[in-house]
């Protein structure tokens, strides 16, 4: 067992000290995108209300963000927290509704009415259909800032359609950077949920924004944030390269990126990530590798002629590397402020010094999963730090507290949840 797996267990914050204090968001997301980006805001101190639906007729009782049944999960713990839900779902109260009725569809607008962000990656015209349109918020919560994930930009031919993260990968241009790497033309993903949790990023920066505005002018706003727009656009930040010329005057992609040399290094016990920048860092660490002279080499001698023959530059790294361990590379290397730094598989992060030293690894004791560990807010703020308040919640977990909250009666709030309880009964039949 890592030593970081035998750390003491720890407590949840009981106050909320992040700069969205006072701000409640009212969530329709599901799955990544949606899920990754609120749970960021509820870091910041937002009060992040998760709306969950039943389970659909034929869903077999799995209802709510399907996010929460993939995994293996431990053994007495609940079903609807799997691994990836309780990673992207914490600082979140869930309540439990079923918008297709009316009842469930006026709680909501209830909710709605104390808050100050509504979210959603429901595709639009659904949301219209339940009568939940921007207007039909907008009437109920004037300064609403109405946050809608979609998959496509909504003035483009493919608003509408369906979107996820391995479609907006290829969609993007995301399925093909391996393949110009590495010369392999078959297509392939990056294996990782890059779409989704990009997108999530800029669908914080929407939030934020729009909260901003609304402070400055009293003014809410309806904000799209497409999966499809926002994933090309980070991707071209580099790779739209000599084509972002017209005329082109040259390549797509940033050739020292996709350079198939460029990767981990070969030590004698490991790996390291290396990359001197500046041609003085590139000189010593050439001379530290006993191979001085390869700047008179014109085709290394200054930055430009060094991205012209990158390939060729990186090729003699593992040649060199290979003759010390990591440890002693990194003895050389860091005090003469070269970048280098050992390689981590997964399995040797929760002991690496610094993500140790920061607490980064978060374990807790989770009332309904047993033991779990939670990734610490990476952002720093020096004046209203982010905590973590909440375990990630059971499905419904906060309904009858939250319905409370915004005036419903407890007989109200008994009809609900036996409208609830019949549509699950029927979606396990």
């Amino acid at each position: 067992m890592s030593e970081a797996r035998a750390n003491e267990t720890g407590k949840m914050a009981s106050d909320v000290t992040g700069p969205l204090k006072g701000i409640r968001i009212v969530d329709l997301t599901s799955v990544v995108f949606g899920a990754y980006a609120t749970q960021i805001l509820g870091d910041y101190g937002a009060d992040v209300i998760k709306v969950e639906a039943p389970s659909p007729t034929g869903g077999g009782g799995f209802g709510g963000d399907i996010m929460r049944w993939p995994g293996h999960i431990p053994e007495g713990a609940s079903s609807d927290l799997g691994p990836i839900f309780l990673t992207i779902n914490r600082n979140k109260r869930s309540v439990l509704i079923d918008l297709a009725k009316p009842a469930g569809r006026k709680a909501l607008l209830k909710i709605i009415a104390t808050a100050d962000v509504l979210t959603s990656n429901v595709r639009y015209a659904a949301m219209k259909k339940l009568g939940l349109s921007y207007e039909d918020v907008k009437a109920v919560k004037p300064d609403i800032v109405f946050v809608h994930a979609a998959g496509y930009g909504s003035d483009g031919p493919y608003a509408g359609l369906p979107a996820y993260d391995d479609l907006i990968q290829a969609g993007s241009g995301a399925a093909e950077i391996l393949s110009v790497m590495d010369g392999n033309p078959q297509p392939r993903y990056v294996p990782t949920i890059m779409a989704d949790k990009v997108s999530g990023l800029f669908f914080v920066s929407a939030v934020t924004a729009a909260l901003f505005h609304r402070e400055r002018t009293g003014e809410g706003q309806f904000v799209e944030v497409p999966m499809l727009e926002a994933v090309t656009s980070f991707l071209l930040a580099e790779h739209f390269y000599d084509h972002v010329y017209d005329p082109p005057t040259g390549q797509w992609t940033y050739p020292r990126i996709t350079n198939p040399d460029r990767r981990p290094y070969k030590t004698k016990n490991g790996h390291i990530g290396l990359l001197p920048y500046s041609d003085k860092q590139w000189e010593i660490f050439f001379e530290l590798a006993g191979r001085p002279g390869v700047f008179e080499d014109p085709r290394f001698a200054t930055y430009k002629a060094r991205t012209q023959n990158i390939r060729a530059l990186y090729a003699m790294i593992e040649e060199l590397t290979e003759t010390k361990t990591t440890e002693e590379w990194l003895a050389l290397l860091m005090p003469r402020n070269i970048p280098a730094v050992k390689m981590n598989r997964f399995e040797d992060l929760q002991d690496d010094p610094h993500l140790k030293a920061v607490g980064f690894f978060q374990r807790y004791e989770h009332p309904h999963a047993g033991p779990y560990f939670a990734l610490k807010p990476p952002v720093r703020f020096s004046a209203t730090p982010a905590n973590i308040r909440r375990h990630p919640p059971k499905l419904g977990e906060q309904t009858a507290e939250v319905l409370r909250e915004v005036g419903l009666t407890d007989d109200e709030i008994a009809a609900l949840e036996r409208d609830e309880a019949a549509t699950e009964a029927k979606a396990t039949r």
